[in-house]
């Protein structure tokens, strides 16, 4: 006989937070991708072109962890406009040991939304600069909300602006996280407008062409791709991958569907190029930013070690809140 527990959505929520327990959740995440011998396959994608959508499949063992994580998570991008997310999924925990199910999280994209936030969070922390005040988001979808709310724990945003093609949309999260978070936040027409003056640029778009221009970038500033995580998504121009002190959660992925593949595409850089990557300027092996000056990028094409780590941190919390529902099979 085996046990594990069904965790809804709601019983996730009640137990998980975008909060710096999270953000911690995922640095140690990064930490052991440097440290430790994981195993993390690369992504599985299923494309369904013909409704505009996308199923990832990511999963990591980390050594000394008693569970991991299969994650599926679609993507359906059109969604919207029939009053549907566009982000859904779940978890599946497994025992390191067995193999046996613990837990199903029927979290319908709750916690990929919590970690990838939390993603951005670290990435700012290690590599914007400490006096980061303003923030530029590009999109205007639950992502955009949730890396600005990160990055209020992580540096002092005082104001923030919103860039997104649908201009009624940006206006409308703009307004609403002005009220929720307590600072100044407008939406741009102009996404230059958005950049301009920025210290912290995030892109959280699907878009497949950039929307992110070198030109635009001014000193100082540091900028976190989030929406590039399939080979046709591209959010940054290919020549600020070049320009600027570019930082990889995994570089053997983003050589494959980040960033970083459109610059090896137009032949700005060579495949086997080698660049540091978050964990290991976390762990103090790769410096960090050199100066206030500097540009910085962080390519964050999503890892199946961050899955397994916040799918562990939720399960430990609901066990201690009594959260979900056993079952016996």
């Amino acid at each position: 006989m085996s046990r594990m527990i069904i965790l809804t959505e709601a019983d996730l929520r009640s137990v998980v937070e975008l909060d710096m327990d999270a953000v911690d959740c995922v640095e140690a995440a990064f930490r052991a991708l440097a440290t430790k011998a994981v195993a993390m396959p690369p992504i599985l994608r299923l494309d369904i072109a013909e409704y505009r959508g996308e199923v990832d499949v990511k999963t990591a063992y980390v050594p000394g962890l008693d569970s991991f994580a299969i994650k599926i998570s679609p993507g359906f991008f059109d969604n919207p406009k029939i009053g549907l997310p566009s982000t859904n999924g779940m978890m599946v925990l497994l025992s390191s040991k067995t193999g046996l199910v613990q837990a199903l999280l029927l979290d319908n994209g709750f916690l990929t939304d919590v970690r990838t936030a939390a993603a951005g969070a670290v990435a700012a922390k290690h590599l914007s600069r400490d006096d980061s005040t303003v923030a530029a988001i590009f999109g205007a979808g639950m992502q955009a909300r949730l890396q600005l709310q990160a990055l209020m724990l992580v540096r002092p945003i005082s104001e923030a602006r919103i860039w997104g093609r649908d201009v009624a949309k940006a206006s409308m999260l703009a307004a609403d996280l002005a009220v929720r978070l307590g600072i100044p936040v407008s939406a741009c027409r102009d996404p230059q407008d958005a950049v301009t003056g920025a210290d912290i640029i995030v892109t959280t778009t699907p878009s497949e062409t950039p929307v992110l221009k070198g030109e635009w970038l001014q000193v100082g500033q540091h900028v976190t791709a989030m929406g590039s995580d399939a080979e046709h998504k591209n959010e940054l121009d290919p020549a600020i991958v070049i320009n600027g002190y570019y930082v990889a959660d995994s570089v053997k992925q983003t050589r494959r569907l980040g960033e970083l593949h459109h610059a090896i595409a137009a032949g700005l850089t060579d495949a086997e190029m080698d660049f540091p990557e978050l964990g290991q300027i976390i762990t103090g092996r790769k410096p960090g930013r050199a100066d206030a000056s500097q540009i910085t990028v962080a390519d964050l094409t999503g890892t199946g070690i961050q899955d397994t780590a916040i799918a562990t941190f939720a399960f430990a919390r609901a066990g201690s809140a009594g959260a979900g529902m056993k079952f016996e099979s």
